[in-house]
């Protein structure tokens, strides 16, 4: 019987595991991802406009 309580933890994490996995596959796409998208680019946009204006070198 120790054997079931050794095992059942690393069962029970897997199966959890995989059930992220599986929501985090299926929420890509749809709907959301050109939201998504449009957020990631708006984002990258004003990183890069901030190192453009603070990166530049003196000189």
């Amino acid at each position: 019987m120790d054997y079931v309580s050794a095992l059942l933890p690393p069962v029970v994490m897997a199966a959890f595991f995989i059930a992220l996995v599986v929501v985090i596959v299926k929420s890509q796409g749809g709907t959301n991802k050109a939201k998504e998208d449009a957020v990631v680019d708006a984002a990258l946009a004003r990183a890069e406009a901030t190192r453009q204006t603070d990166g530049t070198p003196a000189g």
